[in-house]
């Protein structure tokens, strides 16, 4: 995370294109074989960044209280992650902000935004088919819970509806907090969703009977 952190500070500090790998070995403080050793291009260093902004984003949605509908954990995992200072701290958002308009005007780090997010998908997926099976209607309480097309569907709704806000607000100049932060574009992106079916008619009745 060291030299993804680097990364990320020069390329806001002096742009993608004026950053070398070395440069970025150089801040920190490791030779230009290690950074190779792990990343193959220097876009690829920033990549655990955004993984890891990804993974709260789950994790939030995984602690959700188990009595809230989709749509109410998806919310609540909104407010713990792209609520300035609870999930990233204001100063934080701006490199945040930088690092998502670079990727739109990068095809390198464009490429590594779309893997992480793709990535990001499945895991949502199979966060949402845990929360739809009730741990009675599995063989074993701790057998993963098959992800269907339906569900694999509804991660990426619900994954687009938060990058696309987060994209929307890196393009404007609006401060990360406030009626046009990221986290009030998602929660009406997610409002826009209410009449969305995130469970199968199958998963429906399933918890209907349980």
């Amino acid at each position: 995370m060291e030299i993804a952190r680097a990364a990320a500070a020069l390329f806001v500090r002096q742009g993608l294109r004026a950053t070398r790998a070395e440069d970025i070995a150089q801040a920190a403080g490791i030779a230009p074989r290690t950074f190779y050793r792990y990343f193959a291009t220097k876009e690829e260093a920033v990549a655990p960044l955004y993984a890891a902004g990804a993974q709260r984003w789950s994790e939030a949605l995984r602690s959700a209280p188990a009595h809230l509908t989709v749509l109410e954990a998806l919310e609540h995992a909104v407010h713990h992650t792209l609520t300035p200072g609870v999930g990233v701290s204001t100063g934080s958002w701006e490199w945040v902000r930088t690092l998502i308009r670079l990727a739109g005007d990068s095809p390198a780090l464009r490429k590594v935004w779309a893997e992480v997010c793709q990535a990001s998908e499945q895991t949502l997926a199979e966060i949402l088919a845990a929360r739809m099976t009730p741990t009675a209607l599995r063989t074993t309480p701790a057998a993963p819970v098959p992800v269907t097309p339906h569900l694999r569907f509804a991660a990426a709704v619900a994954g687009a509806a938060v990058r696309v806000a987060v994209e929307s607000w890196a393009a404007t100049s609006s401060p990360p907090a406030g009626p046009n932060g990221p986290a009030a574009l998602a929660l009406r992106n997610l409002a826009s969703l209410r009449d969305f079916e995130w469970a199968t008619e199958q998963a429906k009745t399933d918890n209907e009977g349980t």
